[in-house]
């Protein structure tokens, strides 16, 4: 049978691969067998690579292990597989599909004797952003994993504190023996190293000194290490004994036996990594799904603390909830309706009302309804990390969202009350707009506080209460 012909047959971005399964039950390398024309790029990236043939070794364009894992585990088990990952540039979504031997002639390479041949059907679609459906298509194991990770993200204000929660979540999760979460700032090249003690920027200065490199060099060789790839999660250290002698010898010193590095981008930018050692290998594959997501959350956290960084220079943040204050929304305002800035095309415009806080301040203290509202805040930065949050009032907030689609900001919608409704405490009185075309954006922010009026009063004679915040 033709390869070519047959893999021409399937629309998207397609290539086909095989190996062995020795008698040990032990696998050989991976072959590249076919790539069908829509995909005929990926034989140029390696411009170095033999001219192809059927059967040529796949490592001749370029290698990554989490790929092989996928290709050898999908057409060993026989089972498909699918990835969604930030990788090379852009959001890759990967089918991995087991086929029957279809070779019915020579297999115009050398097999060794009693061995079976396999082959993986892999096809990708990939684009620039990222899906949100795409990335919540996990097991329910996953799914709570990364929504614990999302809480510690957004509980407490203070950056430091929640990112070493979140490292101590992540290597409970991973069942590691340390982790911690490595933020890179490439505009101002520095970096901040954070475990669950918290930062630990003394000894991450120790730790780039025994390689011989600062801190910003250790990131940018740990990208290189990545080899183009999103992660590695080694079983032992052998690949970076290869890639990074110098690094190896470090984690030899910490007693390190294997490694979890995970990139965190940002818009396709590295804000960071997730490192973890000495990890559960035995739950190897719910760990890269949770990490894959929870880079995500993570990296809006970072972006938003390199943000807000920048913004607290000009006094622009509310202390208690680190979003922006009424200054920052007035001026984010004043910037459209002067024309200093131009209005996207679309924009979402919420108001979001916090029920309940006054009463919590009667009867638990203030110190209690700031809490309701840090914990307010969380959620709103959860659900609309990559918008623009203002705390407008004492317990009202406004999100701006622009170039965003009205069946996006209705799912964001959707989501932020799902969320609310799972805590004991938190609930919105919330109202929205959609803007597009010739828009005034005063116009839209008072009808979206309206329209939250109208819900808060529906949810104050729901529950026989007089109206109250």
């Amino acid at each position: 049978m033709d390869y070519q012909s047959w893999i021409e047959g399937i629309n998207g971005l397609a290539s086909l691969y095989s190996f062995d399964i020795l008698e040990d039950g032990s696998f050989g390398e991976i072959r590249l067998m076919a790539v069908n024309s829509q995909n005929v790029g990926m034989l140029q990236m390696n411009p170095n690579a033999p001219e192809f043939y059927p059967g040529i070794p796949y490592r001749n364009y370029w290698m990554d292990l989490n790929f092989e894992s996928f290709v050898y585990k999908c057409a060993s088990t026989p089972e498909p597989l699918y990835s969604y990952v930030n990788a090379r540039g852009v959001w890759l979504k990967g089918f991995y599909l087991p086929v029957a031997d279809i070779w019915d002639g020579e297999k115009g390479f050398d097999s060794p004797e009693g061995s079976r041949t396999v082959f993986c059907l892999y096809v990708i679609t990939y684009s620039d952003h990222a899906d949100t459906e795409s990335m919540l298509q996990k097991s329910p194991e996953v799914a709570n994993a990364v929504l614990d990770i999302g809480v510690k993200l957004h509980e407490t204000g203070d950056f430091y504190r929640s990112m070493a929660d979140a490292a101590k979540q992540i290597r409970q999760f991973c069942g590691a023996e340390k982790c911690s979460l490595y933020t890179v700032d490439k505009a101002k090249r520095k970096c901040s190293f954070i475990n669950e003690a918290g930062l630990q920027n003394q000894f991450l200065e120790n730790f780039a000194a025994q390689m011989g490199r600062t801190p910003y060099e250790v990131a940018e060789v740990w990208e290189e290490d990545l080899a183009l790839s999103d992660c590695l999660l080694l079983d032992d250290l052998q690949v970076i004994e290869e890639r990074d002698p110098a690094w190896y010898r470090s984690l030899c010193s910490f007693g390190i036996k294997n490694i979890i590095l995970y990139a965190i981008r940002y818009n396709q930018a590295l804000v960071g990594f997730i490192w973890a050692a000495n990890y559960d290998l035995g739950r190897k594959e719910q760990i890269k799904e949770t990490l894959e997501l929870s880079t995500f959350l993570l990296a809006a956290v970072i972006e938003n603390h390199h943000l807000l960084a920048r913004l607290e220079e000009r006094s622009t943040i509310d202390a208690l909830t680190q979003v922006g204050n009424r200054n920052a929304m007035d001026e984010c305002i004043d910037g459209y309706v002067q024309k200093k800035v131009i209005l996207p095309e679309s924009m979402g415009v919420i108001f979001a009302d916090l029920n309940g806080l006054k009463r919590v301040n009667d009867e638990a203290g203030h110190e209690a309804g700031d809490r309701l509202l840090m914990r307010a805040a969380a959620l709103l930065k959860i659900v609309f990390g990559e918008g623009s949050i203002f705390r407008a009032g004492g317990d009202e907030f406004v999100v701006l969202c622009p170039d965003i689609t009205e069946d996006k900001m209705t799912e964001q919608m959707s989501q932020l009350r799902g969320m609310a409704d799972k805590t004991t405490d938190v609930s919105f009185a919330v109202g929205s707009v959609y803007c597009t075309g010739a828009y005034d954006i005063s116009a839209a922010i008072q009808e979206a506080d309206e329209r939250m009026y109208r819900d808060k009063k529906e949810y104050y004679r729901n529950r026989g209460a007089g109206m109250q915040s």
